[in-house]
């Protein structure tokens, strides 16, 4: 595992947010659509990348850390759609060198979906 690694993100010259990176393994890039919802409303947007403990979703108007999502995606070759429950724990304000969105922690996620997730991971990174 890398060691983490301290980011200080920047909006307009200011540092608002401290993090350290606690992936425990790398992300796959892959887009797709994603629909989430919170507890009042439903979005559908697209992932930049993936791994099997998270995603992250490109937008301009992600909720606030801490929030509970359930999330819906298609993974590349099935046309079962993945169900998901997690959790937004990192914000990408836009504006920055990265694009804006959420990073989002899975924490309910079936052990067959994580499975495709693996190899699908395995798979873009051994390209």
């Amino acid at each position: 595992m890398a060691e983490p690694v301290e980011r200080v993100a920047r909006e307009q010259g200011r540092e608002y947010q401290a993090e350290v990176e606690r992936r425990r393994s790398a992300r796959a890039p892959l887009v797709v659509r994603v629909s989430y919802s919170t507890i009042d409303a439903l979005f559908s947007e697209f992932t930049r990348n993936i791994n099997e403990g998270g995603l992250f979703i490109e937008t301009e108007t992600p909720p606030p850390t801490d929030t509970r999502v359930t999330l819906q995606f298609k993974l590349p070759g099935s046309d079962v759609p993945v169900q998901a429950r997690g959790r937004v724990v990192r914000v990408q304000p836009p504006g920055g060198d990265e694009p804006a969105g959420m990073g989002v922690e899975f924490e309910h996620l079936g052990p067959d979906a994580r499975e495709r997730i693996d190899e699908i991971v395995r798979g873009l990174k051994g390209r």
